[in-house]
């Protein structure tokens, strides 16, 4: 499942899916920055430009190039700001093609061993009007490409 909503010239993209596989389990994918790679879609050229640790951490920063259009690779600085082992943590862009990135990552225990995971995106994009524009025509179909792909291939990794 993924939703949009507009409010304040900001858009909130949300997305849920259970995983079976135990939240401590989930978790430890999940707050390794090196698994994004594996369930970003390949087409984006998705690639780590910094060290990253090999657990997640308040005010750890992960640099990152990615395509933004084709032929158009980004630079994209995000800070982890948040951290609650095994509930949440809450990435935040810093520099990079938004003008505001704020990512919401829970994880909610499920009887059988399984996990409730959900994404919430708060962002705005810059150039107000063409911003808005770019939205509809390209950001959109965009982001619901990647929850898409990420969708499948956690089915494939947690679900088969």
């Amino acid at each position: 499942m993924i939703s949009f909503e507009k409010h304040s010239g900001i858009y909130t993209l949300k997305t849920e899916q259970i995983l079976n596989v135990p939240r401590d389990k989930a978790w430890d994918f999940f707050s390794s920055a090196e698994n994004l790679q594996k369930i970003t879609p390949k087409h984006m050229g998705f690639e780590i430009t910094s060290s990253v640790e090999s657990k997640t951490y308040a005010g750890q920063i992960v640099t990152y190039k990615v395509g933004i259009l084709p032929g158009i690779k980004s630079n994209w600085v995000t800070e982890i700001t948040q951290v609650k082992n095994q509930v949440f943590f809450i990435d935040e862009q810093r520099f990079g093609p938004y003008k505001m990135w704020h990512h919401e990552h829970w994880f909610e225990e499920l009887p059988d061993s399984k996990t409730l995971m959900k994404d919430k995106i708060s962002y705005k994009i810059p150039f107000r009007i063409l911003g808005h524009l770019a939205q509809r025509i390209f950001v959109k179909k965009q982001l619901e490409t990647i929850f898409k792909y990420r969708h499948s291939t956690l089915e494939k990794l947690f679900n088969a």
